[in-house]
């Protein structure tokens, strides 16, 4: 293995890229496998999960960097600074600034804020002018760097961005003017009211992929001061909607106050973007049972969905944007809502829709089953042959008495017909197995893949040790993989 070309060696360690542990391991191995490791972990050296306040190689690395007369005026003010000799040119590997970890790193040097601003204005020019070219910006916290003289050669070939909407808008200006080939936007929320930085900043892209805004609002009443920051920056994005394939969206609300806040922002935009091939969804979007809304929903057709990520959906709406996706892999629900005169036929047209559509579909998350749904469920675990997880989410609308008789019924089916490929299944308060039932399942189970059980009633399962002694015995016979109570 020590002996692999170079070659060989640098596609190996590019897969391992997000693995910090083992790449750092690699260094050790010889000369070869550490020059080779060396331009990756340096790529991006900023990413990796350290403690910067306990390391202090990185600080001693940029500050080598340093010209003697400012090492020399740093130290005068009572500044560490490494005299070093560097084995590598690191920063020529560099494509990457990420403003927080480095101004954590910078406080090794001193505790005196006007000693790190010295030492802030001298890495951040040294930074853009020894990294060849900028792929990655964080810029959270600190923005002069953009104005650097040498901002725009490094800057212009940008890919990534994460920023916050407290920048001065003239930043994300210069930004805009400097970088439009940016694929992926990341963009923190820390302003009631609308940036028009951002605006621009979105405006001047040409090839959006993926964008993603997070709410981080530190007032307790945030609510009663928001203004709107959102359907500026929204319907600009929808001008990208040939190129944007992953939408990600974190919304701060109050539960007690959202159907007083108008999101037509959110659904006219998620409307018109027709491409996307990632959908998460954390924001009540899905919630407010907009006529409108649901009746657009029905025309659209998101042909390239791969995974949904939603946090509450209704039922209805959910159905109507997967039933054209024939590509769906992942959808994933954390809860779902439902007019509860309509429940039933909207939860068995839910079903049919999955099993027309989703033949791709690996992990799958569905509304608890009713009596006479059973015909429908097991259509559809028949037909999705690539299932990997299921969960089964609990319901309001099951009549409690008959948990046992649904253990009995899904036992029976995931026997049957269930895919091969299962590998985890989340059972809701709505199931429950008998110690007989949950026997015969393990033995008829043998043969297959190890399997995962979460169950949602686990005080069920742990007052009586016959189930602890079951569930072990059938870890060791490796039917069972874990289970969790």
């Amino acid at each position: 293995m020590s002996k692999l070309n170079k070659d060989i060696l640098f596609l190996i360690f590019e897969e391992l890229q997000d693995d910090s542990t083992l790449l750092f391991s690699c260094l050790m191995v010889n000369r070869i496998w550490c020059e080779t490791v060396i331009p990756i972990l340096w790529r991006k050296p900023w990413h990796y999960a350290i403690d910067y306040h306990k390391k202090f190689s990185l600080y001693y690395i940029l500050t080598s960097y340093l010209s003697n007369d400012i090492k020399e005026f740093l130290t005068k003010k009572g500044i560490q600074i490494s005299g070093q000799s560097l084995a590598f040119d690191y920063l020529s590997f560099c494509r990457s600034i990420d403003i927080k970890i480095i101004n954590d790193i910078i406080s090794i040097g001193s505790s005196l804020e006007y000693n790190k601003f010295l030492l802030q204005e001298e890495i951040y020019s040294l930074l853009i002018k020894k990294c060849p070219e900028i792929k990655y910006l964080n810029i959270c916290g600190t923005y002069e760097i953009v104005h650097l003289p040498e901002a725009k050669v490094r800057l212009e070939s940008l890919c990534e961005l994460t920023c916050d909407t407290l920048i001065d808008p003239k930043y994300f200006y210069r930004l805009a003017h400097i970088c439009q080939q940016i694929q992926r936007i990341i963009i923190i929320n820390k302003n009631l009211k609308v940036n028009h930085g951002t605006i621009k900043l979105i405006e001047f892209q040409k090839n959006i992929k993926y964008f993603k805004w997070v709410d981080e609002f530190k007032e307790d009443d945030f609510w009663e001061l928001l203004e709107d920051p959102y359907t500026e920056n929204f319907n600009v994005l929808k001008k990208h909607a040939n190129t944007l394939n992953h939408f990600d969206i974190n919304l701060q609300f109050d539960d007690e106050f959202f159907n007083e806040y108008d999101y037509s922002f959110l659904q006219d935009a998620f409307l018109e973007l027709y491409n996307l091939k990632i959908l998460e969804i954390e924001a009540p979007i899905f919630l407010n049972n907009d006529d409108y809304f649901s009746k657009e929903l029905e025309m659209v057709a998101y042909r390239n969905l791969e995974i949904i990520e939603i946090d509450v959906i209704d039922i209805y709406q959910v159905t109507c944007i997967v039933k054209n996706s024939l590509c769906l892999r992942e959808l994933r629900v954390n809860d779902f809502d439902w007019n509860y005169d309509n429940y039933y036929n909207d939860s068995l047209n839910f079903f049919r829709t999955i099993c027309e559509n989703c033949f791709l579909i690996e992990h799958l998350t569905v509304p608890m089953f009713l009596e006479n749904q059973f015909i429908e469920f097991e259509k559809l675990l028949k037909n999705c042959q690539n299932l990997r997880l299921l969960y089964l989410k609990h319901t309001t609308n099951i009549k409690g008495g008959n948990e046992l008789e649904f253990g009995d019924y899904l036992s029976n089916v995931l026997i049957k017909v269930a895919s091969t490929n299962l590998r985890k299944l989340i059972i809701p308060f709505d199931i429950r197995f008998s110690l007989k039932t949950l026997e015969t399942f393990f033995e008829k189970w043998k043969g297959r893949p190890a399997i995962s059980i979460h169950f949602d009633d686990y005080y069920f399962y742990q007052k009586d040790d016959s189930y602890v002694k079951l569930f072990d015995k059938y870890k060791v016979e490796k039917v069972i993989k874990d289970i969790f109570l």
